[in-house]
């Protein structure tokens, strides 16, 4: 959850609160609800990024739009190149010591930038629990110092995206179907970005995945989950097959060496 996903921004954060108060709050000790700040929200100079003023508001409103007293995990959604991060750190330590959140997270911070924000947190007597970053086996990006960071800390991280917005999955094996993603003229996944090496590539996972008795997107969810320094990924499902479908990844986390060497073949 963020403070700005929807349209219109803030929507998710209500229709969550809607549906925990109906049917889950019964069981609220027994989730892990968490939210974040640092993109657009509202308009004026405190409207994103990662002042003081930005997140403490931030985390103030997506309290009340979700009904909650507390959020599990409040996290600093991007860096901010304009504001110091002793700041930054300092209003999510602030916040956890309002009672406002139990612990904090980073999402999109680079190696130089979490590992300055760990150190700054630690000093303030909050930890940095966990960092949220876009990885999957077609976006590689933490593997260049992150995980090794988080590792060195002892800090878990929570993959978004990991399915690369679709593509790891059976719907593109053919090619860009019309309701998908890429399809539509907006969105994060793009009509050029699937080209035909990317399909040849996903068809070549793919054959592999069923050899390993598992969907393309089960053995993409296995193969982050592989790393010990992985806590956890976050699937975006649309539908409760997707989500069982997901689940069953947990089943086969194992990788012998040959199936490690093809799909490095396969993806450079």
């Amino acid at each position: 959850m963020a403070n700005n996903y929807g349209p219109p921004a803030g929507s998710a954060e209500e229709n969550f609160g809607l549906l925990l108060k109906k049917d889950f709050m019964g069981h609220r000790d027994e989730m892990i609800i968490s939210s974040k700040a640092g993109y657009h929200m509202w308009d004026g100079p405190y409207g994103e990024w990662g002042s003081r003023k930005y997140l403490i508001s931030s985390c103030d409103q997506s309290l009340k739009r979700m009904g909650l007293d507390y959020v599990d995990i409040f996290y600093s959604h991007r860096p901010d190149p304009n504001t110091p991060l002793e700041e930054t750190m300092g209003a999510l330590d602030s916040l956890v010591r309002q009672g406002k959140a139990l612990y904090v997270g980073l999402s999109n911070y680079d190696p130089i930038q979490t590992q300055k924000a760990i150190e700054i947190l630690n000093k303030l007597g909050t930890p940095c629990l966990i960092h949220q970053p876009k990885y999957s086996m077609l976006v590689r990006d933490p593997e260049n110092g992150l995980l090794d960071v988080l590792e060195k800390n002892g800090v878990g991280c929570i993959p978004f995206s990991p399915l690369a917005q679709g593509l790891l999955t059976g719907k593109y094996l053919g090619g860009i179907p019309s309701d998908s993603r890429a399809a539509k003229d907006s969105g994060f996944l793009q009509k050029d970005e699937v080209t035909p090496e990317v399909i040849g590539k996903i068809q070549s996972l793919n054959e592999l995945a069923q050899k390993r008795g598992q969907t393309l997107a089960q053995m993409a969810l296995a193969w982050l989950l592989k790393n010990p320094v992985i806590t956890s990924v976050l699937v975006g499902a649309s539908s409760v097959s997707q989500l069982k479908d997901s689940l069953k990844s947990t089943q086969n986390t194992q990788f012998d060496d040959a199936e490690i060497n093809k799909i490095e073949e396969i993806l450079n």
